[in-house]
């Protein structure tokens, strides 16, 4: 299997030009990246199929990214299931969900979350057989090398089958969208406190994470 199911990954928000005054971010933009980033790790954590959050960052980095949370899996997969890759979909939109939680309204720190989730979805659909809908066939033609290891050349469809993959794409989406909705919903005082902390500290582990959720989770 591919790459891409081994080794360190990364959630990046608002992706920008490199300059100079990247350090010198407005309170306001601090506090979305903060939220954005907060819901990437809070989705992560509360996924049982989910590698758990390394680190999570509100420092702009040299390449122009504003935060990130990078994931760091306790061994290689070389095979993932479709439970597992729907809760990586989850994951990859729960910054998006969090900004609408929060603010009800998302913003361009989403545009990268969202490339990567459409192109594992229309995997998911085109070649790996996971919709019951279009059933075990594979509509790509031979893959090279390439994101999860696929840079597959597109066959002649008919437009109700390009209909048809196209709407399982948006439902695999959409499902994911409203799972990591329900969690951030559910643990919104945990979402506030982690992104309190990450304005307050910039940069916070994965223990940090896991022991904000476990108090905000646990009776009072």
């Amino acid at each position: 299997m591919s790459a891409e199911f081994r080794g360190t990954r990364f959630y990046v928000a608002w992706s920008v030009a490199r300059t100079g005054r990247l350090n010198l971010l407005s309170a306001e933009t601090r506090k979305k990246v903060a939220y954005h980033e907060g819901g990437h790790a809070l989705v992560s954590q509360l996924l049982p199929l989910t590698d758990k959050v390394h680190k999570v960052s509100i420092i702009p980095t040299s390449k122009g990214a504003l935060g990130y949370t990078m994931e760091m899996p306790e061994e290689d997969r070389y095979l993932m299931s479709k439970p597992a890759l729907e809760q990586r979909l989850a994951v990859m939109l729960g910054g998006r969900v969090a900004e609408l939680r929060i603010f009800k309204e998302t913003s361009t720190g989403a545009s990268n979350d969202l490339e990567r989730a459409t192109l594992i979805a229309r995997r998911m659909v085109t070649e790996l057989g996971m919709s019951d809908k279009l059933g075990p066939v594979r509509y790509v033609g031979p893959a090279g090398l390439g994101y999860l290891g696929s840079q597959a050349s597109a066959l002649s469809l008919s437009p109700e089958t390009e209909r048809m993959i196209d709407e399982e794409i948006r439902r695999i989406l959409e499902e994911a969208q409203k799972e990591a909705m329900a969690i951030v919903s559910e643990n919104e005082p945990a979402l506030h406190e982690i992104a309190r902390v990450l304005q307050d500290q910039e940069v916070i582990d994965g223990e940090t994470v896991g022991r904000i959720v476990a108090e905000q989770r646990s009776p009072s």
